[in-house]
């Protein structure tokens, strides 16, 4: 042992740790291992809603709740992983056995994602999804179990690692320590999102999913090595059994001596939990009245989770739609998950040495209670702001046609002026090499269409959306009709095609895309383009010119190469844009009230509810309220699974107003149940019932001294009674 060491601590469970600054050198391998750990996990959280809806192309209902199932699961598995630890294998082979676990399953959700894999035709799109989708669950099932399994140890393995005359150094670790899990966080979030707006491929080039669970899956590889090399420096110490077993015991032992004794002619006891003192102590009972008072106050919480963590599901489909371009930073959807953390990482201090303070002064009893109260206000209040930006968006999306319905827009191909009659509608004058402004909705699935006095009747699709090309010489050949998007381009790109009004053959080019050879008269497929500016090369035979256009996210446009165009070195003018589809207009940067609202709701009722739930338990029932916090967590997951798949709400910002009002009831609930709670202090309670223990432990041994006074009174006056016997007997 080092100077430093604690003596008390066990030889044969310590390691041979060196002490650098006044700390364990272990400790700093603790350190980095919960960095990279939190940076795998974040990162690969941060994009994983999207990687449902791109890349398996589920609807937005389904990724939200494969994601809340998810998050359910990584905060239920600490129980487990406690229990374990606890009773079973200790914290350092719990960690490193989960940890390996962990890797597996990331390194799992990494390879799922590689569409080259199934991609058989090397269009881009995997031909046999069952295949990714099932290794992706698996690598999501192993994940949940790892990291939730870690959770409650790795922190507490970091306080082990210190002496009883180091607690100045034990609380700097916890600081830095979760300075590490922020940190990470922040990183990951911002990381991430960049590497999945990449393309890679060996066939096809797609958005790099891969690469983005590539990276966390390295390190947690890193992390596991890291925790490995420290290993012979860790104090490990032995499993002492868990205290949350010892409490479901007594619960259950309370419960079936109630229910034996359930007829009247057994008198009633104070509290129900008393029925267990015929087995369980006296001082275990009381600290389980303590905790279940805590847990009680518990059950409307989960209401509040169910909020905060759709910022990881809802809200990041919601900036889907958004404009996130800063000026010289373009922001993908994914990246404003970063402003949580950067609110939480300036927000705690401000509250903690600035807010609260003033609060007090003002002579205002700013509890607890009242604080967690508040906090699901301001989640409420998010997501209001939320339903408010969704308005805002839906004003911009288009209006695609109903199963029921068709619409219809006119390109006039042609160097002259025509006049289109439709039904139901006013003459329109179409100029040359121009597109209807407006798209026409139709019921019928034939209509009957007049273009300069020629008529004809055209069948049209029901559910789509097409447009009529109108040609210079409209006796000649079918009229033809071409299929428009009915949603939104994805990821934010831009959907572009060409129209050739020419006489002669074209090619498109450009760096991003390849159009290929547009015959005359003719149009090509839609191909995806990102948003910035994009320039395209025209060709027919040996001639050439350049188009150049800046784009947004999520438009759709048609390009007319009109019967007129002339080759150049530039045919800027010459080119026709027809806006199909609107490119985002709302910007990303309406978001910040509602991430600002969030994250103080979640300083005033996270931080808070943990301060206020460790103060008011027993010290020994500590890891039963983590496990009940934890608990309400994945409970507030669930409801989302539920509101999601079963409500089915058509409009998105209803959904939100139905959160918001939900968590505004359980606010009210909350602090009717706050209001009538009584804090207390478990550590006078306890040391009453010791002093009491103490007392009848007193009385016991002045009894047993009495008894053997007696005793010895007693043994002495049979002594003399004998010898006087033998006396009189020797006298005779």
């Amino acid at each position: 042992m080092t100077d430093d060491e604690d003596p008390k601590k066990e030889k044969k469970s310590k390691g041979t740790s060196k002490v650098v600054c006044g700390y364990p050198l272990s400790i700093f391998f603790i350190i980095v291992n919960e960095f990279c750990e939190r940076f795998s996990y974040y990162g690969m959280r941060a994009v994983l809603v999207l990687y449902f809806k791109y890349f398996f192309r589920w609807d937005d209902d389904m990724a939200t709740s494969t994601y809340h199932i998810f998050v359910a699961l990584c905060y239920l598995t600490p129980i487990l992983g406690a229990i374990v630890a606890d009773s079973w294998l200790g914290k350092f082979k719990t960690i490193i056995y989960l940890s390996i676990v962990y890797a597996i399953g990331q390194v799992a959700l990494a390879v799922s994602a590689i569409h080259d894999i199934t991609d058989n035709d090397r269009n881009g799109i995997p031909d046999n999804m069952t295949f990714h989708i099932v290794l992706s669950m698996v690598g999501l099932f192993l994940i949940a179990l790892g990291t939730g399994g870690i959770k409650p140890c790795v922190a507490a393995f970091g306080g082990d690692q210190f002496g009883d005359h180091q607690e100045r150094q034990r609380r700097t670790f916890f600081s830095v320590f979760y300075l590490c899990i922020n940190g990470g966080s922040l990183l990951s979030t911002i990381i991430t999102p960049i590497l999945r707006a990449q393309e890679c491929g060996i066939y096809s080039q797609q958005k790099c999913y891969s690469l983005a669970f590539g990276v966390p899956a390295a390190l947690m590889v890193v992390a596991l090595v890291v925790f490995i090399i420290g290993s012979g420096m860790y104090y490990k110490a032995e499993p002492q059994g868990n205290i949350m077993l010892d409490v479901c015991k007594c619960i259950g032992f309370a419960i079936k001596n109630r229910y034996k004794h359930r007829s009247k002619q057994f008198p009633k006891r104070q509290h129900w939990m008393d029925w267990s003192e015929e087995k369980y102590d006296k001082l275990l009972i009381a600290q389980i009245k303590m905790v279940l008072k805590v847990l009680f106050l518990y059950i409307p919480l989960p209401m509040f989770w169910t909020l905060f963590d759709q910022k990881g599901s809802r809200w990041t489909l919601q900036a889907t739609n958004m404009d996130g371009n800063f000026g010289l930073l373009v922001i993908q959807p994914d990246q404003m998950q970063t402003v949580n953390p950067i609110l939480i990482l300036t927000l705690v201090p401000i509250m903690e040495s600035l807010i609260y303070p003033l609060i007090k002064k003002c002579g205002l009893n700013f509890t607890p209670l009242r604080r967690m109260t508040v906090g699901m206000i301001m989640a409420a209040i998010a997501f209001v702001c939320a339903a408010l930006v969704q308005l805002e968006i839906d004003k911009t999306l288009p209006t695609f046609p109903s199963a029921s319905q068709s619409q219809l827009k006119l390109l006039n191909m042609g160097s002259n002026p025509v006049t289109v009659k439709l039904p139901d509608n006013d003459p329109l004058v179409l100029p040359a090499a121009q597109a209807s402004d407006q798209l026409f909705t139709f019921e019928a699935e034939m209509v009957s269409i007049s273009i300069d006095n020629m008529t004809r009747t055209i069948p049209l699709s029901k559910g789509q959306r097409q447009t009529l090309l109108i040609r210079s010489n409209i006796n000649d050949g079918n009229w033809l009709l071409t299929d428009d998007l009915i949603s939104k381009p994805q990821e934010g790109n831009n959907a572009i095609r060409f129209v050739n009004g020419m006489n002669t053959t074209v090619n498109v080019s450009t760096p991003a895309a390849d159009f290929g050879l547009i015959e005359s008269l003719n149009y090509s497929n839609y191909s995806q383009i990102k948003n910035g500016k994009a320039i395209f090369t025209l060709r027919s035979g040996s001639q050439s010119c350049e188009y150049s256009r800046e784009f947004g996210f999520g438009s759709s446009y048609t390009f007319l190469i009109p019967s007129t165009l002339v080759f150049g070195s530039n045919c800027q003018e010459s080119i026709t844009a027809a806006e199909d589809i609107k490119p985002n207009s709302v910007h990303m940067a309406l978001q910040i009230p509602q991430y600002f609202c969030i994250t103080a709701g979640e300083v005033m009722f996270s931080v808070t509810g943990l301060e206020f739930s460790y103060s008011q338990a027993p010290s020994n029932m500590k890891s039963v309220l983590q496990a009940g916090w934890l608990f309400t967590n994945a409970i507030g997951n669930f409801i989302v699974l539920i509101v999601a798949e079963l409500a089915k709400i058509p409009k998105q910002w209803a959904e939100y107003v139905l959160f918001a009002s939900l968590l505004f009831a359980v606010c009210i609930i909350f602090s009717i149940m706050a209001y009538f709670y009584t804090y207390t202090n478990p550590a006078e309670i306890e040391a009453q019932f010791k002093k009491k223990f103490n007392e009848e432990d007193e009385d016991d041994k002045s009894q047993l001294q009495k008894k053997e006074v007696e005793m010895v009174w007693k043994d002495s006056s049979e002594r003399h009674k004998d010898e006087d016997d033998t006396a009189k007997q020797t006298k005779m």
